[in-house]
């Protein structure tokens, strides 16, 4: 190992950052589309271990027999981050949104990965490549590990007084007309969003469509106790978001990846002849680590909650 990272290293300061964070991209970059493709995983290897690799690989490759400071350590690493990221816009594997979404976790862990690579070659130089290596190859052992993981189903509830009897509202509930144009930057960006509801037929049995910007949730009703309880299941779904990109990004992850399961809408009436109207939405995903994404698609599920409800509301209360 040490007489091939000579072969290939130069000696000279520039040249020798520039090939450091070049191999550590392409490196990252083939391993990422191993991940995704060949795997099928979004998940610890693609959000864990490939940035931590990023900074470490980095940080081993340019510093290896020679003197590093960590401040050096961070800005090769935040380079090799930024390149790779590029790449993936570059080359249409992902889009602006995704990127966005997971770049707080990555760059913790890429500083993480930083100060690991700074403290193997200050304390011991000749275990910092092999330690990259080991690194490496679990990327595709992690991918293939979190493939049989069972998801964790989530619900989300998100409630809203109406200034209406609970037969109005209900009305209101089963099918409603055209929403606003959004005024959240979340839904402007190309998270899809909810632009009106039809029924067909009614009682248990029925198909609602809730149609999205990206497309149709098929919904057919399981539970239809009017005016309290309308429930269903989710048939079909479309794709969560349309990703900004220069190009058209088909991700895997816009595809089975978030998973709406059914869904429900509760109305109760107060003593003051108002209704409470809660939505639930069951869904989960197949992208770990779960309590990071579960912290964005869940505020995604409640500002899609509560676009659908104020707009029950405003016609309820008319």
């Amino acid at each position: 190992m040490k007489s091939f990272l000579d072969n290939i290293m130069p000696e000279n300061d520039v040249p020798r950052k520039w090939v450091a964070i070049g191999l550590t991209v392409i490196i990252a970059g083939v391993l990422t589309i191993w991940a995704i493709y060949g795997a099928g995983d979004y998940g610890v290897a693609l959000f864990v271990l490939v940035p931590l690799f990023i900074g470490a690989n980095a940080t081993v490759l340019y510093g290896y027999d020679k003197d590093l400071k960590r401040k050096e350590a961070f800005l090769l690493g935040f380079l090799a981050l930024a390149f790779y990221l590029a790449g993936l816009i570059l080359f249409a594997i992902e889009g602006l949104i995704c990127i966005a979404m997971a770049a707080p976790f990555g760059i913790i862990l890429t500083w993480l990965g930083c100060l690991l690579g700074h403290g193997l070659i200050s304390k011991v130089p000749n275990g910092g490549p092999p330690t990259m290596l080991l690194l490496a190859l679990a990327i595709p052992v992690v991918s293939f590990i979190e493939r049989g993981s069972e998801p964790e189903l989530t619900a989300v509830v998100t409630s809203i007084e109406i200034e209406a009897d609970p037969e109005t509202v209900w009305k209101n509930v089963v099918e409603f007309p055209e929403l606003d144009e959004p005024n959240e930057l979340l839904f402007k960006a190309g998270i899809a969003y909810p632009i009106n509801a039809k029924i067909e037929g009614k009682g248990v049995g029925a198909i609602r469509n809730c149609n999205f910007t990206t497309g149709s949730f098929v919904e057919p009703i399981t539970v239809w106790d009017q005016p309290r309880l309308l429930s269903f299941d989710v048939q079909e779904q479309p794709a969560p978001m349309k990703e900004i990109s220069f190009w058209d990004v088909d991700a895997p992850h816009l595809h089975d990846y978030f998973v709406s399961k059914k869904g429900q809408f509760k109305l109760t009436k107060l003593p003051n002849g108002h209704t409470l109207l809660e939505g639930t939405t069951w869904y989960y995903h197949n992208i770990n680590p779960a309590f990071y994404w579960r912290l964005w698609s869940n505020a995604i599920v409640h500002k899609i909650h509560e676009r659908v409800l104020k707009h029950i509301k405003r016609n309820a209360e008319r």
